[in-house]
């Protein structure tokens, strides 16, 4: 993935994150707003991120923006982070001996 599509995936989890928190202003529908977002971030989650790391970020999205409380937690941003910087194949290194 070129630099400049990653760069737009974690511009894109930052918005969706953000998206994310619109409920705690709004009080009393903000609740109401997270039957519509989780399945929507599901959804997202597993179209930015293929494969079974796509489906499990996706199912962690769902659980933490259904359940009340658990809107803090940046899922996509860590989902970003998980995937382009812990786990990057270009992070990795061997040591020969």
């Amino acid at each position: 993935m070129n630099k400049e599509k990653k760069y737009q995936k974690l511009a894109l989890s930052l918005l969706f994150d953000a998206i994310g928190y619109v409920s705690y202003l709004i009080p009393g529908l903000g609740e109401l707003s997270d039957i519509v977002w989780a399945p929507a971030s599901a959804y997202i989650m597993t179209k930015m991120y293929k494969g079974n790391k796509g489906k499990i970020a996706g199912a962690i999205a769902f659980i933490e923006e259904a359940m009340p409380g658990l809107d803090v937690v940046p899922t996509f941003t860590l989902m970003w982070l998980y995937t382009h910087v812990f786990s990057s194949k270009e992070s990795k290194t061997t040591i020969e001996v």
